[in-house]
């Protein structure tokens, strides 16, 4: 449970045919060019009124943030990397890029993200880290690309069967290499997303689908619009990992925390999120165990549930639902219209039902 603290046709004129005085020609003559300036006028009147009313050009927007496209939106896909979220792995490189970015929780309770890019190019992004089996059903509705450092067969091949385009350092793709200067293996992985762009093959060059819906402005999504003031979301992912969002004002952005520890990129640029999403998952171990021996969790992506939207300083309940692996997930109101986010990049908190929790002050 979620906690709160504090024209009609024109006559045609026909030829007349006299054989009368002079004068008469004349006068009919004269009567003809009256009326067939008469006519032209009536034709072009109606002309104009049957003229299609142009349509209102909509500035394009990026599909996955719903900001407005300068020039129009980069036809590529999406790309979703594996990044990890241990201690050793901070401060990330690339996170302060993305247009939506998932949190999940992991063997031993760490979480790690799986960070999607499109309307940004990043040089470098990393560490990267072996991938998880929830991993399809986040990345599959995205139709696009995935990188990742390895993982179990299993999970590998379902990435295949969602219909993605698979990079994995394990097998030797290109585009990875071991930072030096940062942590020792496997904390030092990084990638270059263009290398990854560039690789894409024929029939994964278009751009993502939407994912969630955007509003046109702030003031309009659901949350601004019908919501509760918050200042903070602390957020329990387990025992071990505990994100916060501040809600700043003078960026109109969620700040995030570890803890009481900001979270900062590499470059020292703050992470920030337009909207926050919570959607309480039920978690489950699956027979599979890290290196280490401890199982690996699987989060139950499926069916429905409750969510919280933080958006523009303010929370909405609401619920989410996700049909086929393929579908991306839903998120309506009480009244079961769509919740409406605000333009901008968004995080997905996965926090489980039973081990989770999230209080708003």
């Amino acid at each position: 449970m979620v906690q709160r603290a504090s024209a009609s046709r024109p006559s045609r004129l026909r030829p007349v045919v006299a054989a009368a005085a002079v004068l008469g020609v004349v006068a009919l003559a004269g009567c003809g060019s009256s009326g067939s300036t008469s006519v032209q006028t009536s034709q072009a009147n109606i002309a104009a009124s049957k003229s299609p009313v142009p349509t209102p050009t909509l500035p394009a927007t990026w599909p996955l943030t719903g900001v407005a496209a300068s020039g129009g939106a980069a036809q590529r896909p999406a790309l979703a990397v594996k990044i990890e979220n241990s201690a050793p792995a901070r401060p990330q490189t690339g996170l302060d890029q993305t247009d939506m970015v998932w949190e999940e929780v992991v063997e031993g309770g760490i979480t790690r993200f799986v960070a999607v890019f499109h309307s940004q190019v990043p040089e470098e992004v990393g560490p990267i880290r072996s991938v998880r089996p929830m991993d399809p059903k986040i990345v599959g509705p995205l139709k696009g690309l995935i990188a990742f450092s390895g993982g179990q067969p299993d999970y590998v091949d379902m990435l295949s069967q969602a219909g993605l385009q698979i990079f994995s350092q394990d097998k030797g793709a290109p585009g990875f290499y071991r930072k030096k200067g940062v942590a020792a293996a496997p904390h030092n992985v990084y990638g270059t997303p263009a290398t990854w762009w560039a690789a894409a093959d024929p029939t994964h060059q278009a751009s993502p689908p939407e994912q969630f819906v955007h509003a046109l402005t702030a003031a309009q999504s659901s949350a601004v619009a019908s919501g509760t003031p918050a200042a903070n979301l602390a957020i329990t992912m387990s025992g071990v990992s505990h994100p916060q969002w501040a809600w700043d004002a003078a960026s109109s952005t969620w700040l995030r925390s570890e803890g009481s520890t900001a979270s900062t990129s590499r470059s020292g640029v703050r992470i920030a999120a337009t909207n926050v999403v919570v959607l309480r998952v039920k978690v489950q171990n699956t027979d599979g165990v890290d290196p280490a021996g401890n199982p690996i969790p699987e989060t139950l992506l499926d069916g429905t549930g409750e969510a919280l939207v933080a958006t523009g300083g303010k929370t909405v309940t609401a619920t989410w639902t996700k049909g086929a692996e393929l579908d991306p997930v839903t998120l309506t109101a009480a009244d079961g219209s769509p919740i409406k986010l605000a333009p901008g990049n968004t995080w997905v908190e996965l926090v489980p039902t039973g081990s989770g929790a999230v209080a708003i002050s």
